[in-house]
């Protein structure tokens, strides 16, 4: 398979009670998802209608409106390849879309990684989306004694909030402000209260996401810089309590249970092209340093050997995947812009680690170049004698 038919996959995560198996089921009616798979880990969880079987197996089930439900069998590795060329040979239906419900307890930077480092999955399939559904009336409390909730809303490229109608009280400042929390965790991701109606799930599971391998593809939505450097402002007025109005010390307050989560995140821009060598020297530096605290790598990068091809970054913890390349850049501005969301990491450390790992990577490949210039000068210069 070309890597520009890859077969675009939406992770649908979420922690235990925020609505996942109603999105499924909501989905699993849709005629958007006539040509779609949707995987769960269980049939039995989904609470599936049997009035919607056409026909069944032991592991997939059709659904009337042609979409195919099946269950993780040992692993989700074996499962999508299964698919694939159960899916090539015939077996079962074509489709041209995957849906992964993950687990309440889960969360997705293991499966993203197993797109970004499986050979067999990268050539087959693609990550389009990371949904996450956030529970409105349990947010608060769920997000300060899991950690899991709050990696999950830090990995998502969507954010749905659930049960918005069940919030006592002003429920348009209740929103606002799980909002907010969201926005400080995750600042680019696409965040709204859930809709339910067949469109726009049938919209929101079936959206092809930001494609590298389509040269018409935009990636500014999907890098959103700006929405990390608004937010950082942001954060960064709150210190100042003097100024600050009744709402803004409700905000403060509400928000406060985040500090001692550790989240932060981070844009590292530069304004000049970088050598091939000198970006893997500077990623692997700040995945050495940060470990486990690194939760989400994305961005576009001006590399010094391939003018006018801006190459594509991104990566989930540790693990970073090999380096796409559109056609083109997107505007006038070709600057390096690579974000980092991170864990445990405070802020003042995060920019420090970044920024000496830049400056060390920096002079050394310069030092390089100009090495290997010296080089070439004094072989031209022997030539010539």
């Amino acid at each position: 398979m070309s890597i520009q038919s890859r077969i675009p996959v939406t992770l649908v995560t979420g922690f235990l009670g925020s609505g996942k198996t109603t999105l499924i089921n909501a989905a699993l009616r849709s005629p958007a998802l006539a040509k779609t798979v949707v995987v769960v880990n269980e049939f039995g969880e989904v609470g599936l209608d049997h009035q919607l079987f056409a026909s069944s197996s032991d592991s997939v089930v059709v659904l009337e409106n042609g979409c195919l439900c099946c269950t993780v069998r040992s692993d989700l590795v074996g499962t999508l390849n299964s698919l694939y060329h159960a899916r090539q040979a015939g077996e079962i239906a074509a489709f041209d879309n995957v849906v992964i419900e993950t687990s309440g307890l889960a969360e997705p930077a293991p499966v993203l990684q197993a797109f970004l480092s499986e050979p067999t999955l990268d050539g087959l399939y693609r990550v389009a989306s990371v949904l996450t559904l956030v529970d409105a009336v349990n947010w608060p409390g769920t997000s300060e004694a899991h950690e899991e909730s709050v990696r999950q809303v830090a990995l998502a490229d969507r954010i749905r909030i659930t049960k918005l109608d069940m919030v006592t009280g002003d429920r348009e400042n209740g929103s606002s402000l799980i909002g907010l929390d969201l926005r400080r965790i995750n600042p680019s991701a696409e965040i709204a209260e859930v809709d339910w109606s067949s469109v726009a799930v049938g919209e929101l599971l079936t959206s092809a996401g930001f494609d590298t391998a389509d040269p018409r593809a935009d990636p500014r939505p999907w890098l959103n810089v700006q929405a990390f450097q608004e937010t950082a402002n942001d954060h960064d007025a709150c210190g100042d309590h003097h100024n600050h109005h009744d709402h803004d010390h409700a905000r403060h307050a509400h928000s406060h249970h985040l500090d001692r989560k550790g989240i932060e995140n981070f844009v590292l821009t530069r304004e000049s092209p970088l050598m091939r060598e000198e970006v893997q020297f500077l990623l692997d530096g700040i995945a050495q340093n940060l470990g486990a605290g690194l939760l989400r790598v994305k961005g576009l990068v001006n590399i010094a050997e391939e003018p006018g091809r801006p190459a594509v970054i991104q990566g989930a913890q540790h693990l970073l995947h090999t380096m796409a390349w559109l056609d083109r850049w997107p505007d006038s501005d070709h600057r390096t812009r690579i974000v980092f969301i991170t864990q445990g990491v405070p802020k003042n450390s995060l920019k420090d680690i970044i920024d000496l790992l830049d400056r060390v990577s920096s002079r050394t490949f310069k030092a390089r170049a100009r090495g290997r210039k010296a080089a070439e000068a004094a072989r031209a210069t022997i030539q010539t004698e």
